[in-house]
């Protein structure tokens, strides 16, 4: 096996595992303990400013 080979056989694995690193850290990221109250107010900002007459 040539140097090319390994290195790009290493190289697509750690791309591998960073992507499921980083999925895994964006999936997450809502659920971290200082998020809840920007999770309600983004829940809420739909109903803010709805006085046009409905």
């Amino acid at each position: 096996m040539s140097t090319y080979e390994t290195l790009r056989h290493f190289a697509d694995g750690l791309a591998l595992a960073g992507m499921i690193v980083l999925f895994l850290i964006l999936c997450l990221w809502p659920f971290r303990p200082g998020a809840k109250s920007l999770n309600a107010s983004a829940a809420q900002s739909i109903f803010e400013g709805g006085e046009d007459g409905e």
